[in-house]
């Protein structure tokens, strides 16, 4: 690492570490500190996160169908390094993580029973739970996450830059981007990216443990969690340091196995015919409302604006604090891509999964409580998933294959955590010493650790507005940079046919 190099990692250690140490020191003073900040971030940017990411969608639409759109990332005679197939197939990996599992069934059967506008429990808000499941879920998300990934592969492949959120501005910056700016825009992505992925392991980590308890009676309580979270570390610290190449690579087919396993599963044992039908009535209505969705506030009702903040805006930053980590995943294996092909595939592969898996698992808890009369929705977000399960044929079964999908999912999601951080902190090394993925797997853990305790779920939600707040902007400054080189290099390719045309006349 080079003086610069170290001067992020050092930062981003010292800021994680204090952070940790007050967590440890004062976790009440912490709670209550990261709940006045989150009632604030909610109420006085949601209409922010709203017009960002609205912004972002209709962003990544005009690049499909823009003059940019036959622009390889890469050289021009760059080819893709897989073909489409598996190429679709890591995208739709990218889609899969451990929200998928948490949120399944307790995100469209809560906002069924308590939905953002009319009477719960109810036929329409059966409908109206799942299209606003698909919108936290869907193009808007995506959209994030392919402008960000887009920006990284175009200054990667492109240009020859680091893998680095501080290189993506360089068509703005210049050589600045190589001093305290581009270390602040750099440490910035460390934290959102930190926190982001934080969430994740506390979620994995608090069902790892409800299923434990459906299983063998294991308590379900924060010290369970601990224990879960450490024996974790420990397994994810080890597949960490047999490099990306092998313990990532080997996690993330069985993580596509068992994933597809459970959905077809679900899907035959759940009222299949209900559950296909859901899929098309939700995709007719996400369609003709995904627009407003993506633009409602509710100025005038203070609960439907509440549902708004704390959903909708929620993940637009959760979404926003992990494009570093999902950016640079997507954009590593897309070198040789148009960015027409690229926009087109990262915006709808994933989201055509993600409506898939809410709808069938969603569909199956919001069938069992409107037409059998159960009480899914009365579940806890972490223990709803396995309520369902019992009321199916092999339950116990989809319950094991489902903790060990968390398990790979948790280790997956923090071995490439510590991976990016590595990376993101020495300079973009494709390796970084193993001594710094161990040292951001520690913080990482302990990061999450000090967030369950002083605010739980709350405490890991405004750690992500908080720290996505910063990011977004320096996002939006990507997108502004993005366009300024595309348009250089447009500039650049007409100025050289003209010149190669005139040598060919003389």
């Amino acid at each position: 690492m080079d003086k610069s190099d170290r001067s992020v990692f050092k930062i981003s250690v010292g800021i994680a570490s204090l952070f940790v140490l007050i967590g440890v020191l004062i976790p009440d003073q912490l709670g209550q500190a990261m709940s006045v900040a989150q009632a604030f971030m909610l109420e006085s940017f949601g209409w922010f996160y709203q017009l960002v990411a609205t912004f972002f969608l209709v962003f990544a639409i005009f690049l499909i169908f823009s003059k940019y759109g036959k622009i390889k990332l890469g050289k021009p005679d760059s080819k893709p390094e897989f073909n489409r197939p598996t190429w679709f197939a890591m995208l739709f990996s990218a889609g899969m993580g451990i929200g998928l599992l948490f949120y399944g069934v307790s995100e469209p059967i809560a906002h069924f029973s308590s939905p953002p506008m009319g009477e719960g429990s109810t036929e329409q808000s059966a409908i109206v739970g799942m299209r606003y499941t698909w919108l936290h879920w869907g193009l808007h998300a995506w959209a994030i996450y392919a402008v960000v990934a887009l920006a990284l592969a175009y200054q990667k492949f492109r240009k020859g830059a680091p893998g680095l959120m501080s290189a993506t501005l360089y068509p703005v910056l210049g050589e600045k981007v190589k001093g305290p700016i581009g270390q602040t825009v750099d440490v910035v992505a460390v934290f959102a990216t930190l926190f982001g992925v934080a969430a994740s392991l506390g979620l994995g980590s608090q069902q790892i443990n409800a299923g434990l308890e459906y299983l063998f009676g294991i308590p379900n309580n924060f010290m369970v969690q601990m224990i879960i979270m450490s024996i974790i570390t420990v397994l994810f610290i080890i597949s960490a340091n047999t490099g990306i190449s092998r313990g990532i690579k080997l996690l993330s087919n069985v993580n596509m196995s068992l994933a597809t396993l459970l959905f077809f599963a679900m899907l035959i044992l759940g009222p299949t015919l209900f559950l296909l039908n859901m899929f098309t009535t939700s995709l007719g209505s996400y369609v003709q409302n995904v627009a407003l969705m993506g633009l409602r506030l509710s100025p005038f009702d203070g609960d439907e604006a509440a549902f708004t903040q704390g959903w909708t805006v929620f993940y637009w930053a959760w979404w926003v604090s992990w494009t570093p980590f999902v950016g640079m995943f997507i954009a590593r294996v897309s070198k040789g891509r148009t960015i027409k092909e690229f926009m087109i595939a990262v915006l709808l592969v994933p989201t055509l999964v993600c409506a898939l898996w809410f709808t069938v698992f969603g569909g199956t808890g919001i069938y069992l409580e409107l037409i059998q009369g159960l009480n899914v929705s009365g579940q806890g977000l972490e223990t709803a998933l396995f309520y369902v399960y019992q009321q199916l044929p092999f339950g116990i079964i989809l319950s094991i294959l489902t903790v060990a999908l968390i398990t790979t999912f948790f280790i997956t999601s923090a071995d490439s955590a510590t991976f990016v951080l590595g990376m993101q902190t020495t300079g973009g090394d494709l390796n970084p010493p193993n001594r710094v993925k161990i040292t951001w797997a520690i913080i990482l853990v302990a990061s999450t650790i000090v967030l369950m305790a002083s605010g739980g779920l709350a405490g890991l939600q405004t750690a992500i507005i908080v720290s996505a707040l910063p990011l977004t902007f320096i996002v939006l400054v990507m997108c502004y940079g993005l366009i300024k080189g595309l348009n250089q290099d447009l500039k650049e390719e007409r100025h050289g046919t003209a010149k190669g045309k005139g040598k060919k006349v003389a």
